[in-house]
């Protein structure tokens, strides 16, 4: 089996999951923070809502350099969230299912001020650096819905507010 055809299916389910909660993001709370160190509401869930597009990225190229300042897109209600989610996951889908075996074996770089911080091949920057990274960032965006009393959606099986998938 190649081994875009093993991860896509994960891949589908992940981001399927993903958006679940992205749909539940209150428009009028961006701002908001758990604690003083958090990221906001609205900061948690545009990461949430770019960081997909790591994916297209990690394919398409062989390292990032992480030099200078980063300034994140400015996105600031649900529907925006909604959009540029489902554009990145598009183009994240289309690449991985574009790569082959031996484009997912190539080694993939992440540095800053051309200081490598880490090499690993594009199959293992897929599932660690984008898609448990994403995974981990949904944790705690189900946290901030609970907070605001927003039902949290079935993840890997039936929330308090779901019983059912």
């Amino acid at each position: 089996m190649a081994i875009a055809d093993a991860l896509l299916p994960e891949f589908d389910h992940e981001t399927g999951t993903t958006r679940k909660l992205l749909e539940r993001v209150p428009d009028g709370k961006f701002d908001w923070k758990p604690h003083a160190k958090s990221m906001s509401l609205g900061q948690l869930a545009s990461h949430l809502a770019t960081m997909i597009s790591w994916g297209t990225m990690t394919l398409k190229q062989s390292e990032v350099d992480l030099s200078g300042p980063f300034t994140p897109p400015a996105i600031g209600t649900r529907a925006e969230l909604l959009a540029t989610f489902d554009r990145e996951t598009a183009a994240a889908r289309a690449s991985l299912a574009a790569a082959s075996d031996a484009d997912f074996m190539a080694p993939w770089s992440l540095k800053r001020d051309g200081k490598t911080l880490f090499t690993m091949p594009k199959v293992a920057v897929m599932r660690s650096f984008v898609m448990n990274h994403m995974i981990h960032h949904r944790g705690q965006l189900s946290v901030y819905l609970r907070l605001h009393d927003v039902p949290v959606p079935s993840i890997y099986g039936p929330s308090a507010d779901e019983a059912t998938f």
